[in-house]
């Protein structure tokens, strides 16, 4: 390419792992022509604002991944390896296990809370000193 002709940008792509990522679900559960090519980000911001049929299934019904079901049960990803849920969960499955939680799925929804409100008395008292320490200057 000579130096006098506009340089054309690449798109950036992304690897269909990044890719569902970014979208919520499981690749092994997408299609094969998800699973094999590559994703430039203006395909994937197109799947975000009209996803297809298989994506909007794949968000509703699952398999989820392991952030999408820890998500959806309120627990993080260390209580759904302590509780023993190693493999990706379906939407019934979930709404299952929330509608008679195990007591391990209790345990963790509690201990899940209890971080949230200490993250929350943390930054409460963080904006009391911030405030303080204004009022000082």
């Amino acid at each position: 390419m000579s130096e006098n002709q506009p340089s054309r940008a690449k798109a950036q792509t992304m690897k269909p792992e990044t890719a569902a990522k970014k979208l919520g679900i499981l690749l092994s559960a997408a299609p094969a022509e998800f699973q094999e090519g590559v994703v430039s980000r203006d395909e994937l911001a197109a799947l975000q604002a009209d996803p297809p049929e298989w994506l909007r299934t794949l968000r509703a019904e699952g398999p989820h991944p392991r952030g999408v079901v820890a998500a959806k049960l309120g627990v993080s990803n260390s209580g759904l390896a302590r509780g023993g849920v190693t493999d990706p969960l379906t939407t019934a499955e979930i709404k299952a296990l929330l509608a008679a939680p195990p007591a391990w799925l209790v345990q963790e929804r509690a201990t899940q809370a209890a971080v949230r409100a200490e993250k929350a008395r943390i930054a409460d008292r963080d904006r009391e000193r911030a405030a303080r320490a204004a009022e000082q200057d």
